[in-house]
């Protein structure tokens, strides 16, 4: 036998070529396996992402239902007169100077002025939309936090 031997050519390319193909082929395998098990973790992370997410919307939307029934009680107590919100006023009064220098001259007293029904319920009403724009932003920041956790492979 000679290496010039066409034969024995054939046998060492055959040789190299299967194992090429079947390495080739076990690679293959191999890739596909890890695929499917990134895949498989992925799933899980965007499953922990989508349960943060309805938890955070859950707790905002029943905050917000008992914020409104506060808010409804709340008018209703403003139209019963039951609450009546008051301001504190300034009068001016023209006083005349004392004859007793122990006592000093004032020039305005302190009073308080019950506000019109409509107002007090519209600066309520001001003050809830506050409160309710505060309780979505902190459920967008509670739900971020959630996403940067689950992202970072903490629970």
């Amino acid at each position: 036998m000679s290496w010039l031997n066409p034969w024995v050519w054939l046998a060492i390319v055959a040789a190299f070529g299967g194992g090429y193909y079947n390495g080739k082929q076990a690679e293959h395998d191999r890739q596909q396996l890890e695929i499917a098990a990134l895949n498989e973790q992925a799933r899980a992370k965007e499953q922990a992402l989508a349960v943060a997410v309805n938890t955070t919307a859950d707790e905002l939307r029943k905050t917000n239902e008992k914020a409104k029934l506060a808010t409804k009680e709340r008018d209703i107590a403003i139209d019963s007169g039951k609450l009546k919100l008051w301001v504190p006023t300034k009068t001016t009064c023209p006083v005349h100077a004392p004859t007793d220098p122990t006592t000093p001259a004032r020039d305005s007293v302190q009073a308080d002025t019950e506000l019109d029904r409509e107002i007090a319920k519209a600066l309520v009403a001001i003050t809830e939309q506050g409160d309710a724009n505060t309780r979505q932003l902190n459920a967008c920041i509670d739900a971020y936090n959630a996403a940067y956790q689950t992202l970072k492979g903490k629970p």
